[in-house]
């Protein structure tokens, strides 16, 4: 076991599996339309990169960036947009791709933000969501897993910026307030 993480909440084989699943609904539910994907960076980068990999139809992607975290365990509740899409919007079919939905209130925003600029459709697709965490209804579309109230990390999923190359996810130890170290097999190399 690595220092920092404790078990491994979902396999990498559970993932790829449910993303498969989803992907297939996505191509189902948008047939014969061409769809947008809105990557939530840096998070949903993984998830989005295999997630395209299953859709069976013309899509492109663009990339936002929202912070609520910054170097915390928890949402801070206030959302920075640092990165706007480049793509124009307005009556296109637009999927958001996350990587997890806590409060809610971040997605939520962005939500808002992107309806305003007049899609066709906007859907909301979240590989991970903690139920126990939300503050704000939200009608999402797609949902990979329900995982508890910890701080997860893995596929993609960091924390101060690491641990995101881990296959699978894993629940964060809590270290009473200070920064975890690095795995070791990461720290070796810096």
């Amino acid at each position: 076991m690595m220092p920092s993480v404790k078990e491994v909440l979902l396999s990498s084989e559970d993932i790829k599996e449910k993303v498969r699943e989803i992907g297939e609904r996505i191509t189902e539910d948008y047939r014969g339309q061409r769809l947008l994907l809105v990557g939530i960076l840096r998070g949903a980068v993984v998830f989005l990169s295999d997630l395209m990999r299953h859709l069976q139809l013309p899509c492109e992607i663009d990339f936002m960036e929202v912070s609520s975290y910054g170097a915390d365990t928890t949402s801070s509740g206030v959302a920075r947009i640092l990165k706007d899409l480049q793509e124009d919007i307005t009556g296109r079919h637009v999927l958001i791709v996350e990587d997890i939905i806590d409060t809610g209130l971040t997605l939520s925003y962005l939500r808002r933000s992107l309806l305003a600029r007049k899609p066709a459709s906007l859907k909301i697709c979240a590989l991970l969501s903690k139920p126990s965490r939300r503050k704000i209804d939200l009608d999402v579309k797609y949902v990979g897993f329900e995982v508890p109230d910890e701080f997860v990390v893995g596929y993609g999923i960091d924390f101060a910026g690491a641990y995101r190359n881990l296959s699978d996810i894993h629940a964060l130890k809590p270290e009473g307030g200070r920064r975890p170290s690095l795995p070791t097999f990461l720290s070796e190399d810096l």
